[in-house]
């Protein structure tokens, strides 16, 4: 009985340790405005500070330089217009369903890939990024990747150079929103492949990446513990028949644009005619005739 007291008691001291920290970053950053304030919510701080073990000032460099990367960059920004192309195979795509903590799922094929612009390949992957977070459910910070490798070659696989700064955005300006990934039945020349890209891994995002094979019992447990089968696409061991429809997912990501627009803001003339558009085409699809 004494001991679970000590113990709650302890754990009471480190959220009050970890929230001391918390107001030590955002002083240590100062003042911010506009969309950079709107993106370093408590939860954000929080994010950077475990991953870097909660040193204040490293936590402040990397931090610091993904709001510069946002501004820049701005993929808050991006449109499914501008990345339709790249998804017109499924290659990533968010699920449908989620796993069994309500974490949103992203489901990457890289066997599918379909194009050869490496930076349009990366907006792609960023654009989806957000869209796994913009749906992510309230107090839920991680989202789950599942990777089919049917289809995979080292032909068709990511380029050395591509992996290595796909690694390095996802780790430097998305520090734990990965909560894990599962690797579903790579072929056994893959590890040629893993032996070079596990080093662009920092020792946390490696510990996050599981093996999945459909013979392997201990694996498949895993799977199990984290999905319904009964949701879970049969190209991952599951029952259920769904498949990736471009046309479907286009009209999705389009509504997500505008639920993206409102979260962020309209700040060019690109995201304001997006919204008459998109709104405009479904006041004219309610009032047409069902073509069914």
């Amino acid at each position: 009985m004494f001991r679970r007291k000590q113990h709650s008691h302890t754990e009471e001291n480190d959220g009050t340790h970890q929230e001391a920290k918390i107001n030590e970053l955002k002083s240590a950053i100062g003042p911010i405005s506009g969309r950079s304030k709107q993106f370093c919510s408590d939860a954000c701080f929080r994010r950077y500070l475990v991953a870097r073990s909660w040193n204040v000032d490293k936590s402040k460099k990397m931090l610091e330089d993904t709001l510069k990367w946002r501004s820049v960059y701005r993929p808050e920004e991006i449109r499914w217009q501008e990345v339709a192309m790249e998804g017109e195979t499924g290659k990533v795509y968010r699920a449908t369903f989620q796993d069994k903590d309500g974490r949103t799922v992203l489901v990457l094929r890289p066997g599918k890939q379909n194009t050869s612009s490496h930076d349009n390949q990366l907006r792609h992957l960023i654009y989806l990024l957000e869209n796994a977070i913009l749906n992510l459910p309230e107090g839920q910070e991680q989202m789950v990747w599942l990777i089919d490798f049917g289809g995979w070659s080292l032909s068709n696989s990511v380029p050395i150079k591509m992996a290595r700064e796909t690694a390095h955005v996802l780790q430097n300006h998305y520090p734990e929103r990965l909560a894990v990934a599962f690797l579903y039945n790579p072929p056994r020349i893959f590890e040629t492949f893993w032996k070079v890209v596990k080093y662009f891994l920092d020792p946390t995002t490696f510990q996050k990446v599981k093996f999945v094979y459909p013979k392997n019992k201990e694996s498949l447990e895993i799977m199990q513990k984290h999905f319904d089968e009964n949701i879970l696409p049969k190209e991952f061991g599951g029952r259920s028949d769904a498949h990736y429809d471009y046309e479907e997912f286009s009209t999705l990501m389009a509504k997500d644009d505008l639920k993206s627009i409102k979260a962020w803001g309209a700040s060019d003339d690109k995201s304001s005619t997006l919204v008459v558009e998109t709104e405009t085409s479904q006041a004219t699809a309610a009032s047409s005739p069902s073509t069914r």
